[in-house]
Protein backbone atom coordinates (compact mmCIF):
# COMPACT_ATOMS: atom_id res chain seq x y z
CA UNK A 1 0.00 0.00 0.00
CA UNK A 2 1.37 3.53 -0.76
CA UNK A 3 2.29 4.57 2.40
CA UNK A 4 1.64 7.87 1.06
CA UNK A 5 -2.22 7.77 1.78
CA UNK A 6 -1.49 6.32 4.75
CA UNK A 7 -0.10 9.05 6.21
CA UNK A 8 -3.02 10.99 4.71
CA UNK A 9 -5.52 8.52 6.37
CA UNK A 10 -3.68 8.81 10.13
CA UNK A 11 -3.68 12.38 9.46
CA UNK A 12 -7.47 12.65 8.91
CA UNK A 13 -8.01 11.09 11.46
CA UNK A 14 -6.12 12.77 13.80
CA UNK A 15 -8.20 16.17 12.58
CA UNK A 16 -11.40 14.19 13.71
CA UNK A 17 -10.41 12.72 16.32
CA UNK A 18 -9.12 16.17 17.81
CA UNK A 19 -12.42 17.56 16.38
CA UNK A 20 -14.50 14.83 18.45
CA UNK A 21 -12.59 15.07 21.85
CA UNK A 22 -12.37 18.89 21.59
CA UNK A 23 -16.14 18.62 21.18
CA UNK A 24 -17.39 16.01 24.06
CA UNK A 25 -14.29 18.15 26.55
CA UNK A 26 -16.42 20.79 26.16
CA UNK A 27 -19.89 19.30 26.41
CA UNK A 28 -18.80 17.65 29.29
CA UNK A 29 -16.80 21.10 31.08
CA UNK A 30 -20.16 23.24 30.24
CA UNK A 31 -21.98 20.61 32.52
CA UNK A 32 -19.60 22.34 35.70
CA UNK A 33 -19.44 25.72 34.30
CA UNK A 34 -22.60 26.99 32.73
CA UNK A 35 -22.61 29.86 35.19
CA UNK A 36 -19.66 31.30 34.10
CA UNK A 37 -20.18 30.68 30.55
CA UNK A 38 -23.40 32.64 30.99
CA UNK A 39 -21.62 35.33 33.10
CA UNK A 40 -18.85 35.88 29.56
CA UNK A 41 -21.84 35.58 27.44
CA UNK A 42 -23.44 39.00 29.81
CA UNK A 43 -20.24 40.44 29.83
CA UNK A 44 -19.51 40.12 26.58
CA UNK A 45 -23.26 41.28 25.33
CA UNK A 46 -22.67 44.55 28.08
CA UNK A 47 -18.99 45.91 27.16
CA UNK A 48 -20.32 48.54 24.87
CA UNK A 49 -22.02 49.87 27.75
CA UNK A 50 -19.70 49.56 30.07
CA UNK A 51 -17.17 50.60 27.94
CA UNK A 52 -19.45 53.79 26.90
CA UNK A 53 -19.40 54.47 30.82
CA UNK A 54 -15.90 54.28 31.33
CA UNK A 55 -14.67 56.78 28.57
CA UNK A 56 -17.58 58.76 28.29
CA UNK A 57 -19.04 59.18 31.82
CA UNK A 58 -14.95 59.17 33.16
CA UNK A 59 -16.27 55.87 35.60
CA UNK A 60 -13.94 53.62 37.06
CA UNK A 61 -14.23 50.01 35.45
CA UNK A 62 -15.20 48.33 38.28
CA UNK A 63 -17.60 51.01 39.03
CA UNK A 64 -18.73 51.13 35.59
CA UNK A 65 -19.60 47.50 35.32
CA UNK A 66 -21.65 47.84 38.48
CA UNK A 67 -23.49 50.60 36.63
CA UNK A 68 -24.47 48.32 33.80
CA UNK A 69 -25.81 45.63 36.33
CA UNK A 70 -27.72 48.28 38.20
CA UNK A 71 -29.14 49.35 35.06
CA UNK A 72 -30.03 46.13 33.50
CA UNK A 73 -31.51 44.98 36.51
CA UNK A 74 -33.64 47.96 36.47
CA UNK A 75 -34.90 47.39 32.87
CA UNK A 76 -35.73 44.43 33.70
CA UNK A 77 -37.91 44.52 37.00
CA UNK A 78 -39.67 47.93 35.38
CA UNK A 79 -40.61 45.40 32.13
CA UNK A 80 -41.55 42.89 34.84
CA UNK A 81 -43.67 45.98 36.43
CA UNK A 82 -45.23 47.03 33.37
CA UNK A 83 -46.18 42.95 32.53
CA UNK A 84 -47.72 42.90 36.04
CA UNK A 85 -50.21 45.64 35.88
CA UNK A 86 -51.00 44.98 32.54
CA UNK A 87 -52.09 41.53 33.41
CA UNK A 88 -53.97 42.49 36.52
CA UNK A 89 -55.76 45.10 34.07
CA UNK A 90 -56.49 42.63 31.87
CA UNK A 91 -57.16 39.78 34.14
CA UNK A 92 -59.99 42.38 35.44
CA UNK A 93 -61.51 43.35 31.98
CA UNK A 94 -61.35 39.32 31.59
CA UNK A 95 -63.12 38.62 34.93
CA UNK A 96 -66.11 41.07 33.59
CA UNK A 97 -65.83 39.30 29.71
CA UNK A 98 -65.27 35.85 30.37
CA UNK A 99 -68.72 34.88 32.26
CA UNK A 100 -70.53 35.86 29.11
CA UNK A 101 -68.11 34.17 26.73
CA UNK A 102 -68.42 31.03 28.69
CA UNK A 103 -72.08 31.26 28.82
CA UNK A 104 -71.98 31.67 24.49
CA UNK A 105 -69.84 28.52 24.81
CA UNK A 106 -72.00 26.20 27.07
CA UNK A 107 -74.88 27.32 24.71
CA UNK A 108 -72.95 26.65 21.80
CA UNK A 109 -72.07 23.27 22.79
CA UNK A 110 -75.32 22.46 23.78
CA UNK A 111 -76.87 23.32 20.41
CA UNK A 112 -74.23 21.33 18.88
CA UNK A 113 -75.26 18.22 21.16
CA UNK A 114 -78.98 18.40 20.64
CA UNK A 115 -78.55 19.14 16.83
CA UNK A 116 -75.78 16.74 15.96
CA UNK A 117 -74.67 14.38 18.46
CA UNK A 118 -77.77 13.18 20.22
CA UNK A 119 -78.97 12.21 16.56
CA UNK A 120 -75.50 11.23 14.96
CA UNK A 121 -75.11 8.68 18.88
CA UNK A 122 -79.05 7.28 17.96
CA UNK A 123 -78.33 6.79 13.90
CA UNK A 124 -75.31 4.79 15.52
CA UNK A 125 -76.72 2.73 18.17
CA UNK A 126 -79.51 1.59 15.32
CA UNK A 127 -76.46 0.69 13.23
CA UNK A 128 -75.07 -1.46 16.51
CA UNK A 129 -78.22 -3.75 16.84
CA UNK A 130 -78.43 -4.75 12.95
CA UNK A 131 -74.88 -6.07 13.64
CA UNK A 132 -74.31 -9.76 15.08
CA UNK A 133 -73.13 -10.70 18.17
CA UNK A 134 -69.79 -10.96 17.48
CA UNK A 135 -69.22 -7.98 15.44
CA UNK A 136 -70.75 -6.26 18.80
CA UNK A 137 -67.91 -7.84 21.25
CA UNK A 138 -65.54 -6.71 18.49
CA UNK A 139 -66.70 -3.13 18.55
CA UNK A 140 -67.03 -3.04 22.40
CA UNK A 141 -63.85 -4.47 23.01
CA UNK A 142 -62.11 -2.34 20.63
CA UNK A 143 -63.69 0.61 22.55
CA UNK A 144 -62.17 -1.20 25.88
CA UNK A 145 -59.03 -1.09 24.96
CA UNK A 146 -58.87 2.51 23.61
CA UNK A 147 -60.45 3.70 26.81
CA UNK A 148 -57.94 1.35 29.11
CA UNK A 149 -54.97 3.16 26.92
CA UNK A 150 -56.38 6.50 27.80
CA UNK A 151 -56.75 5.86 31.08
CA UNK A 152 -52.93 4.08 31.14
CA UNK A 153 -51.90 6.80 29.58
CA UNK A 154 -53.15 9.74 31.84
CA UNK A 155 -52.26 7.43 34.83
CA UNK A 156 -48.42 7.46 33.68
CA UNK A 157 -48.34 11.06 32.98
CA UNK A 158 -49.99 11.72 36.53
CA UNK A 159 -47.26 9.97 37.92
CA UNK A 160 -44.92 11.36 36.14
CA UNK A 161 -45.44 14.63 36.90
CA UNK A 162 -46.03 13.59 40.76
CA UNK A 163 -42.92 12.07 40.77
CA UNK A 164 -41.00 15.13 39.37
CA UNK A 165 -41.91 17.36 42.44
CA UNK A 166 -39.30 17.04 44.37
CA UNK A 167 -36.64 17.67 41.77
CA UNK A 168 -38.76 20.64 40.30
CA UNK A 169 -38.81 21.52 44.00
CA UNK A 170 -34.89 21.14 44.80
CA UNK A 171 -34.54 22.96 41.66
CA UNK A 172 -34.78 26.27 43.04
CA UNK A 173 -32.18 26.77 45.40
CA UNK A 174 -29.75 24.97 42.16
CA UNK A 175 -30.98 27.80 40.13
CA UNK A 176 -30.46 30.63 42.88
CA UNK A 177 -26.96 29.33 43.72
CA UNK A 178 -26.06 29.54 39.99
CA UNK A 179 -27.62 33.10 38.99
CA UNK A 180 -25.34 34.40 42.00
CA UNK A 181 -22.15 32.93 40.43
CA UNK A 182 -23.25 34.27 37.11
CA UNK A 183 -23.67 37.70 38.62
CA UNK A 184 -20.41 37.42 40.64
CA UNK A 185 -18.75 35.60 37.65
CA UNK A 186 -20.32 38.72 35.01
CA UNK A 187 -18.53 41.34 37.28
CA UNK A 188 -15.50 40.03 37.37
CA UNK A 189 -14.95 38.74 33.83
CA UNK A 190 -16.38 42.38 32.85
CA UNK A 191 -13.98 44.08 35.03
CA UNK A 192 -10.95 42.42 33.82
CA UNK A 193 -12.20 42.41 30.15
CA UNK A 194 -9.51 43.86 28.44
CA UNK A 195 -7.02 42.39 30.01
CA UNK A 196 -7.86 38.96 29.61
CA UNK A 197 -8.16 40.03 26.22
CA UNK A 198 -4.40 40.63 26.49
CA UNK A 199 -3.18 37.08 28.21
CA UNK A 200 -5.29 35.32 25.23
CA UNK A 201 -2.69 37.31 22.68
CA UNK A 202 0.12 36.47 25.03
CA UNK A 203 -0.44 32.51 24.91
CA UNK A 204 -1.69 32.01 21.47
CA UNK A 205 0.23 31.74 18.71
CA UNK A 206 0.07 35.25 16.75
CA UNK A 207 -1.79 33.37 13.71
CA UNK A 208 -4.16 31.69 15.52
CA UNK A 209 -4.85 34.87 17.79
CA UNK A 210 -5.67 36.97 14.60
CA UNK A 211 -7.80 34.44 12.95
CA UNK A 212 -9.60 33.94 16.45
CA UNK A 213 -9.88 37.75 17.03
CA UNK A 214 -11.78 37.74 13.33
CA UNK A 215 -13.78 35.30 14.38
CA UNK A 216 -15.04 36.90 17.63
CA UNK A 217 -15.73 40.25 15.49
CA UNK A 218 -17.55 38.39 12.84
CA UNK A 219 -19.81 36.54 16.08
CA UNK A 220 -20.62 39.60 17.42
CA UNK A 221 -21.60 41.33 14.52
CA UNK A 222 -23.74 38.50 13.76
CA UNK A 223 -24.93 37.97 17.40
CA UNK A 224 -26.17 41.78 17.45
CA UNK A 225 -27.24 42.06 14.43
CA UNK A 226 -29.30 38.71 14.97
CA UNK A 227 -31.09 41.14 18.03
CA UNK A 228 -31.30 44.05 16.11
CA UNK A 229 -33.13 41.82 13.33
CA UNK A 230 -35.48 40.40 15.47
CA UNK A 231 -36.44 43.61 17.29
CA UNK A 232 -37.03 45.02 13.63
CA UNK A 233 -39.26 41.93 13.32
CA UNK A 234 -41.36 42.61 16.44
CA UNK A 235 -41.66 45.68 16.07
CA UNK A 236 -42.92 45.46 12.25
CA UNK A 237 -45.64 42.32 14.00
CA UNK A 238 -46.72 44.63 16.85
CA UNK A 239 -47.10 47.91 14.75
CA UNK A 240 -48.82 46.01 12.23
CA UNK A 241 -51.26 44.19 14.40
CA UNK A 242 -51.77 47.76 16.55
CA UNK A 243 -53.10 49.59 12.98
CA UNK A 244 -55.44 46.53 12.59
CA UNK A 245 -56.83 46.45 15.84
CA UNK A 246 -57.31 50.08 15.91
CA UNK A 247 -58.99 49.66 12.55
CA UNK A 248 -61.12 46.45 13.96
CA UNK A 249 -61.89 48.86 17.26
CA UNK A 250 -60.74 46.04 19.27
CA UNK A 251 -60.25 47.18 23.05
CA UNK A 252 -56.92 47.10 24.95
CA UNK A 253 -55.58 47.10 21.03
CA UNK A 254 -51.80 48.42 22.62
CA UNK A 255 -51.73 46.09 25.79
CA UNK A 256 -53.00 42.97 22.92
CA UNK A 257 -50.64 44.40 20.37
CA UNK A 258 -47.60 44.13 22.46
CA UNK A 259 -48.45 40.69 23.59
CA UNK A 260 -49.25 39.38 19.83
CA UNK A 261 -45.53 41.02 19.19
CA UNK A 262 -44.03 39.39 21.82
CA UNK A 263 -45.40 36.04 21.31
CA UNK A 264 -44.10 36.58 17.31
CA UNK A 265 -40.82 35.20 18.50
CA UNK A 266 -41.99 31.37 18.89
CA UNK A 267 -41.43 29.78 15.87
CA UNK A 268 -44.12 28.60 13.65
CA UNK A 269 -46.98 29.57 16.02
CA UNK A 270 -46.43 33.20 16.90
CA UNK A 271 -48.88 35.20 16.96
CA UNK A 272 -51.25 32.09 16.00
CA UNK A 273 -51.03 30.96 19.69
CA UNK A 274 -53.25 34.19 19.88
CA UNK A 275 -54.85 34.65 16.52
CA UNK A 276 -56.34 31.24 15.95
CA UNK A 277 -57.99 30.56 19.30
CA UNK A 278 -60.05 34.23 19.34
CA UNK A 279 -60.87 33.68 15.29
CA UNK A 280 -62.60 30.71 16.58
CA UNK A 281 -64.37 32.00 19.23
CA UNK A 282 -65.60 35.06 17.09
CA UNK A 283 -66.77 32.45 14.42
CA UNK A 284 -68.50 30.31 17.33
CA UNK A 285 -69.97 33.18 18.93
CA UNK A 286 -71.53 34.42 15.70
CA UNK A 287 -69.12 38.04 15.34
CA UNK A 288 -68.58 36.78 11.91
CA UNK A 289 -67.10 40.62 10.92
CA UNK A 290 -64.43 40.82 13.89
CA UNK A 291 -63.32 37.07 13.08
CA UNK A 292 -63.41 37.63 9.24
CA UNK A 293 -61.24 41.22 10.35
CA UNK A 294 -59.12 38.80 12.42
CA UNK A 295 -58.43 36.20 9.91
CA UNK A 296 -56.97 38.76 7.39
CA UNK A 297 -54.59 40.54 10.18
CA UNK A 298 -53.59 37.58 10.93
CA UNK A 299 -52.68 36.37 6.87
CA UNK A 300 -51.19 39.80 6.69
CA UNK A 301 -48.76 39.59 9.82
CA UNK A 302 -47.36 35.97 8.70
CA UNK A 303 -46.74 36.74 5.02
CA UNK A 304 -45.07 39.81 5.78
CA UNK A 305 -42.70 38.11 8.47
CA UNK A 306 -42.25 35.27 5.99
CA UNK A 307 -41.15 37.48 3.42
CA UNK A 308 -39.08 40.09 5.32
CA UNK A 309 -37.11 37.52 7.72
CA UNK A 310 -34.90 35.88 5.20
CA UNK A 311 -34.28 39.47 3.79
CA UNK A 312 -33.95 41.15 7.37
CA UNK A 313 -31.75 38.38 9.06
CA UNK A 314 -29.13 38.72 5.73
CA UNK A 315 -28.85 42.08 6.10
CA UNK A 316 -28.41 42.64 9.55
CA UNK A 317 -26.02 39.40 10.00
CA UNK A 318 -24.19 39.48 6.14
CA UNK A 319 -24.89 36.10 5.03
CA UNK A 320 -27.30 35.64 1.58
CA UNK A 321 -30.80 35.20 2.16
CA UNK A 322 -31.59 31.30 0.91
CA UNK A 323 -28.64 30.35 2.67
CA UNK A 324 -29.75 31.69 6.14
CA UNK A 325 -33.04 30.52 5.67
CA UNK A 326 -31.67 27.29 5.30
CA UNK A 327 -29.26 27.31 8.54
CA UNK A 328 -32.98 29.07 10.34
CA UNK A 329 -34.85 25.64 9.31
CA UNK A 330 -32.44 23.26 10.10
CA UNK A 331 -31.27 24.94 13.37
CA UNK A 332 -34.74 24.51 14.17
CA UNK A 333 -35.40 21.20 13.47
CA UNK A 334 -32.15 20.22 15.25
CA UNK A 335 -32.84 21.90 18.45
CA UNK A 336 -35.51 23.81 18.32
CA UNK A 337 -36.10 27.19 19.64
CA UNK A 338 -32.08 27.36 20.17
CA UNK A 339 -31.54 26.86 16.40
CA UNK A 340 -33.17 29.97 15.25
CA UNK A 341 -30.02 31.38 17.13
CA UNK A 342 -27.59 28.40 16.38
CA UNK A 343 -28.03 27.64 13.00
CA UNK A 344 -27.11 31.67 11.57
CA UNK A 345 -24.41 31.49 14.37
CA UNK A 346 -23.16 28.10 13.04
CA UNK A 347 -23.41 29.86 9.29
CA UNK A 348 -21.37 32.68 10.60
CA UNK A 349 -18.90 30.64 11.96
CA UNK A 350 -18.64 28.52 8.88
CA UNK A 351 -17.92 31.78 6.46
CA UNK A 352 -15.66 33.28 8.81
CA UNK A 353 -13.36 29.99 9.17
CA UNK A 354 -13.90 29.68 4.93
CA UNK A 355 -12.26 33.41 4.82
CA UNK A 356 -9.69 32.95 7.10
CA UNK A 357 -8.48 29.80 4.85
CA UNK A 358 -8.56 27.41 8.10
CA UNK A 359 -10.31 24.81 5.97
CA UNK A 360 -7.83 24.97 3.31
CA UNK A 361 -4.89 25.09 6.38
CA UNK A 362 -6.79 21.76 7.50
CA UNK A 363 -6.45 20.22 4.08
CA UNK A 364 -3.41 20.85 3.29
CA UNK A 365 -2.26 19.53 6.53
CA UNK A 366 -4.44 16.15 5.88
CA UNK A 367 -2.69 15.97 2.04
CA UNK A 368 1.13 16.48 4.03
CA UNK A 369 3.84 17.92 1.57
CA UNK A 370 3.88 17.38 -1.94
CA UNK A 371 5.69 14.30 -2.17
CA UNK A 372 5.60 14.07 -6.27
CA UNK A 373 8.27 14.82 -7.76
CA UNK A 374 8.71 17.52 -10.30
CA UNK A 375 9.48 16.89 -13.87
CA UNK A 376 12.06 19.30 -15.49
CA UNK A 377 11.14 21.01 -18.08
CA UNK A 378 12.55 19.81 -21.23
CA UNK A 379 12.19 23.57 -22.86
CA UNK A 380 14.64 26.64 -22.28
Amino acid sequence: MNPVFIYRFIRFLSVIGSIILGGMAIFYLSKYTYPFIIAMIIAFLMNPLVTFLEKKAHLPRGLAVFVSLLLIFLVFAGLITLLVTEIISGTNYLAGVIPEHIETIVDYIETLISTKIIPLYNQTTAMFNTLDNEQQDTIIKNIQNIGESITTGVSSFIQTFLKNIPAIIGWFPTTVTALLFTLLGTFFISKDYDHFGRMTGNVLPNKVFSGAKRLFRDLKRALFGFIRAQFTLVSLSTVTILIGFLILGVKYSITIALICGLVDIIPYLGTGTIFIPWIIFEFISGNNSLGIGLSVLYIIVVVQRQLIEPKVLSSSIGLDPLATLIALFIGFKLIGFLGLIAGPVALVIFNTLQRAHVFKAIWSYIMGPDTKKTTPNKFP
